[in-house]
């Protein structure tokens, strides 16, 4: 019974800790959509540390680089450019300014399985609203991995450009104020924290 025990919870302790990203296998896909139709891309993740306790995620920051967006879905490279050009001028995300953007977890609900309800702060151009969207997320062998969506109101964060709410008789020019943000993220315990664990 002692032997059972005692492997129990080394097994959950060597899930505990902070897991770092791995850029090069997590990525974010952004999506908007206008009345003729839909653009995009991706954005680089820059950095993101996931807080996992007894094997389930407790807390996460996630920083975007948003020098990094980019378009997919236009072919023509002078086209692409003035697109990916205007996404990061003031009429948008106004990336010379405000080269990041920020997720902050701040509750995290645990449904089954792998399934989670995650509310957190999102920071775009400095201003900061909540978020609440769902993920499949899971932690097994010292490696995390988490998808979901995450709708976001542009228009909160002062991307007022070609909307409804701000401007009328936009006909086939309007923008629709909802973009997303499709995430697929992939962590590991650091190094420190599994000599730590292990200890």
């Amino acid at each position: 019974m002692g032997t059972i025990t005692f492997a129990f919870f080394f097994a959950m302790a060597s899930f505990a800790g902070n897991y770092e990203i791995d850029k090069n296998k997590s990525q974010v896909k952004w999506s908007g959509k206008k009345v003729t139709g839909e653009h995009y891309g991706t954005i680089e993740l820059k950095d993101g540390t996931v807080m996992v306790e007894d094997g389930k995620i407790a807390g996460g920051t996630f920083v975007m680089d948003m020098t990094t967006i980019v378009n997919e879905d236009i072919s023509n490279e002078s086209m692409n450019g003035r697109l990916v050009g205007h996404l990061k001028s003031d009429d948008f995300f106004s990336v010379e300014k405000h080269p990041d953007a920020k997720l902050v977890l701040k509750d995290v609900k645990h449904k089954s399985g792998d399934d989670y309800t995650f509310t957190a702060h999102l920071t775009i151009k400095e201003i900061t609203h909540p978020v609440t969207f769902d993920a499949k997320s899971s932690v097994e062998d010292g490696k995390l991995t988490s998808k979901g969506k995450i709708e976001v109101d542009r228009t909160l964060y002062d991307i007022k450009f070609r909307s409804g709410k701000f401007f009328s008789d936009l006909g086939d020019n309007l923008i629709y104020d909802t973009f997303t943000l499709d995430f697929d993220v992939v962590a590991s315990a650091s190094a420190g924290e599994q000599m730590s664990d292990n200890q």
